[in-house]
């Protein structure tokens, strides 16, 4: 009968819009929540088959929920670094644990970035969510299958030890006066570093050995008669960090200069005392049964060896050793190599690689967040806490770094807002209620009618 086909009509209209106002109603609740995709509520009509000989019989409606997930939300800034969120497509891999997740447990995407260490230095977020990610050792660039999730490890920052690097690198900007007086003494070979002589001029440098103990190396100039001609030592103070050698002398030899000032790279290493400008000094390893008159670190240090690549010019231009008219004078000087350093904070680049920096200015790579992305990223299946999980019309999942592909890139420091619009979700709240309430009203006005039905009886 068409008034019974009227009250199920009023009834679906009810139901349809009772489910509209629960996902406007959830979108509201989240509008402050990080990462959150707003749910639109779609209607779709429902036709009964007509008899059109006959009366007219009252369909249906029904209401579908469908998650805007490429709805991109605002980025927001964040003083917190480990922090994170996507700008452009993808989710962060997560589980519901960390370090101790077993193959039982899923894994799951969300773009709620709101991660922060735990009790273990595990990130997780305020849904109790682990992020995952590719560990990074010794720096190495990371080259992981794009689907194979059991090569992703819970992310750690905390449990990394302090750090010390050898110095492997030295180089020395300065100038010899040209016009220097020579040094009458009769010089031999490690008399600058026995202090028999004093040498014309001295730079003291720091290197720093394996364990990050520091030791200075000295480079000492002495003029020669000849034109254009220096002598140079190079030895560490205090000797006693040197073994092998006498008076802590590491490479002796002698400088040759052009006319034009420059460094003669040629004939200084044509000398059979040649000192190489571009060459390298090697210490060898501590080590009580070593003999012979090569340097290396004393026995009581116990560290290991190291060789220090020299640049003190070649030639070609100013930077380097010059000999000019004018007073000698160290201009600049660089040594790498740090000193022994603790974690002190970790850091997220964009191209999501979790750093580890350390109080001496070090830093170590120690993993890259992967971007998930999916041929169908609308068949994500909603799980509690803003992740969701993979289902049947996902289609496929790969593993990206950020900026690649179609991976968004991933910013540290900052959080994405949810998609919620208030003023439109509060208009969607008015005609959800006047639908509500006309739905109601097709039910009130089918009952007078059936009474009216009814009566006609008495």
């Amino acid at each position: 009968m068409s008034i019974g086909s009227a009250l199920l009509a009023g009834t679906a209209g009810l139901r349809a819009n009772a489910s509209a106002m629960a996902a406007t109603s959830e979108n509201i609740a989240n509008v402050n929540t990080v990462g959150f995709k707003r749910i639109r509520n779609d209607f779709t009509a429902m036709l009964n088959n007509q008899n059109y000989q006959s009366s007219y019989s009252a369909g249906a409606v029904r209401a579908t929920a469908t998650t805007l997930m490429r709805e991109q939300g605002t980025l927001q800034s964040s003083s917190v670094s480990t922090h994170m969120a996507i700008s452009g497509e993808g989710y962060f891999v997560t589980r519901a644990r960390g370090g101790d997740a077993t193959s039982f447990d899923e894994y799951s995407y969300t773009r709620a970035g709101q991660f922060a260490p735990d009790e273990g230095g595990y990130l997780k977020n305020t849904a109790g969510q682990y992020l995952y990610g590719w560990p990074i050792v010794n720096d190495q660039v990371v080259n992981a299958s794009p689907t194979d999730l059991t090569a992703l490890s819970a992310v750690r920052v905390s449990g990394y030890g302090g750090v010390a690097e050898a110095s492997a690198n030295l180089s020395i900007t300065a100038n010899l006066n040209a016009d220097q007086e020579v040094n009458p003494a009769t010089y031999t070979a490690g008399d600058m570093a026995a202090g028999n002589i004093t040498p014309d001029f001295t730079t003291p440098l720091e290197v720093y050995d394996s364990k990050g103990g520091r030791h200075t190396v000295n480079f000492s100039f002495l003029k020669t008669a000849n034109a254009n001609e220096w002598e140079v030592e190079a030895y560490v103070t205090p000797s006693t960090d040197i073994e092998g050698v006498t008076d802590g002398l590491l490479a002796n030899g002698k400088m040759i200069f052009t006319a034009s000032g420059l460094i003669d790279p040629v004939a200084t290493n044509a000398l059979a005392d040649g000192f190489d400008p571009e060459g390298s000094i090697s210490i060898g390893a501590s080590d009580p049964a070593s003999v012979g008159t090569t340097p290396r670190w004393a026995d009581g240090l116990g560290i290991e060896a190291q060789d220090i690549q020299l640049d003190l010019g070649n030639g070609n231009s100013t930077t380097g050793l010059t000999q000019y008219s004018s007073d000698s004078i160290l201009d600049t000087s660089t040594v790498d190599g740090v000193p022994f350093g603790s974690l002190a904070s970790v850091d997220v680049d964009e191209d999501g690689v979790v750093i580890a920096q350390y109080t001496n200015g070090f830093s170590r790579k120690i993993f890259q967040v992967p971007v998930a992305t999916f041929g169908n990223e609308g068949g994500l299946i909603a799980q509690a806490g803003g992740s969701y999980r993979s289902g049947p019309e996902t289609g496929d999942m790969n593993l990206r770094a950020p900026k690649s592909g179609e991976a968004g890139e991933v910013i540290s420091s900052a959080l994405e807002s949810s998609t919620v619009d208030l003023a439109e979700e509060f208009s969607n709240l008015i005609v959800t209620q006047r639908a509500y309430s006309a739905a109601s009203k097709i039910i009130t006005t089918a009952d007078e009618m059936l009474n009216e039905l009814i009566s006609i009886k008495r």
